[in-house]
């Protein structure tokens, strides 16, 4: 802070240092860059301010002309000190040792005082009370530059009140980081906790979220009757609105899943999906927003039958390594949910065989990127998936994840969710 006088006027005061960067400002940023100090040895003079003033080094480089721009802080603020060591025979050369007419802002000048006498900083005198409201003092540096040291009632309120506000905020964010971490948990109870066994099928899944909470969904649903249920969704939206709509369509589901499997039952009756999963998109648009909506990939396998009837709601085609390695595709059979009043799905069907592989995905496998902007991509997802496919399903998940993430390991921008599944 600079000051046009040593005794700073009650009636202005000094005011704290408060972030000098506001977001809503329409003009051009500007603040005070640096502060010159004529100096005689740099370094001396360095191992002064950072040793015995308790200032950190801000900048220390040499420049082309062979010059050392050096430069240094107090540990609150953003005034920056440039220790300037100028040739002897310059104009500059003759200030050193003068009045700086530079004030340090503290919270309390005799505290001050105290601990920088110790460490050998020179007072010409004690601190001195220029008004009920304001104390000041005088101190000089190794070459006789001499700054003022100034407290006032004003600064040391609003000091406290940035101390009491980032109080608040630390607290207001551990609340709000153990908030994330409850959700966390809720969530990841939402994920499978058991898996049914089949006698013709393993299988098993992934989510590996971007963020503490995130809008994949995948699910494995017993249906009753030897007939069970696959699930892979992603939700619109990032974070914790997606999350809650991922809860939403969960619920929806396992209850209409429930409920149409406790109905009297016709073997692989041809509707029974489609109604299925129209209530879902009717439940889901009825209990979000407008602009929600899901993609959603549902299928119905026949453990006895190995048979496998799906609805692909704008989803990524689920991928189908025969056992001769043939590639298959459970492409799209219908539109998003949650957007349309007027819904409705087709339904398609495969028939599984011993050694084929059968992986679900969301666009967090095939859109991650590498350093050159390339994603991973549904061939290489299939190339992938041929290195692998004797592992078990569950090794097969770790493979096929590590893949993606050896592919792009920068930060992971968008939830990572599989199922893998092998016919017996």
């Amino acid at each position: 802070m600079t000051s046009p006088s040593l005794s700073p006027s009650p009636s202005h005061g000094h005011r704290a240092h408060r972030c000098s960067f506001h977001p809503d400002r329409q003009d051009l940023y500007i603040r005070l860059g640096t502060v010159t100090v004529f100096v005689r040895d740099q370094e001396r003079s360095l191992s002064f301010y950072v040793d015995q003033l308790g200032f950190e080094l801000v900048l220390d480089t040499t420049i082309a002309s062979g010059e050392r721009q050096l430069a240094v802080g107090p540990p609150d603020g953003t005034a920056i000190l440039a220790l300037i060591s100028p040739r002897p025979e310059s104009e500059e050369y003759k200030l050193i040792g003068r009045p700086t007419q530079i004030a340090f802002l503290t919270e309390n000048v005799s505290r001050k005082y105290e601990e920088w006498s110790k460490r050998g900083v020179v007072f010409p005198q004690p601190p001195q009370q220029q008004s009920p409201e304001s104390t000041s003092a005088t101190f000089v540096d190794v070459d006789g530059n001499s700054f003022s040291l100034v407290d006032d009632e004003s600064a040391v309120q609003e000091i406290e009140e940035q101390r009491r506000a980032h109080v608040e905020k630390l607290e207001s964010e551990r609340m709000g980081a153990l908030e994330l971490e409850n959700a966390r948990e809720v969530q990841a109870r939402l994920f499978p906790q058991t898996q049914p066994e089949l006698s013709t099928l393993e299988y098993s899944g992934t989510c590996i979220q971007a963020r503490v909470v995130g809008g994949d969904y995948y699910d494995f649903l017993d249906l009753g009757r030897e007939r069970f249920g696959f699930v892979i969704g992603d939700i619109s939206g990032k974070g914790t609105a997606a999350a809650l709509l991922m809860a939403n369509l969960q619920a929806h589901l396992r209850n209409l899943c429930s409920t149409y499997s406790s109905r009297p039952y016709t073997p692989f009756a041809l509707d029974q999906p489609q109604r299925l999963l129209q209530a879902v998109n009717r439940l889901f648009r009825e209990n979000t927003a407008d602009r929600a909506f899901a993609t959603l990939l549902f299928a119905e396998y026949d453990d006895s039958g190995r048979r496998m009837r799906y609805a692909n709601c704008g989803h990524l085609p689920a991928l189908l390594l025969r056992s001769d390695d043939a590639l298959e595709k459970l492409d799209s059979t219908s539109t998003i949910v949650g957007v349309f009043q007027q819904w409705d799905c087709s339904v398609g069907e495969i028939q599984l065989f011993a050694g084929d592989t059968l992986v679900f995905y969301t666009d967090g496998i095939t859109e991650s990127f590498n350093d050159e902007g390339e994603q991973f991509g549904e061939e290489r997802l299939v190339e992938a998936m041929r290195r692998h496919r004797e592992l078990a399903s569950s090794a097969l998940v770790r493979s096929l994840v590590n893949e993606v993430q050896q592919f792009s390991p920068q930060r992971q921008h968008d939830d990572i969710t599989l199922i893998a599944a092998k016919c017996r």
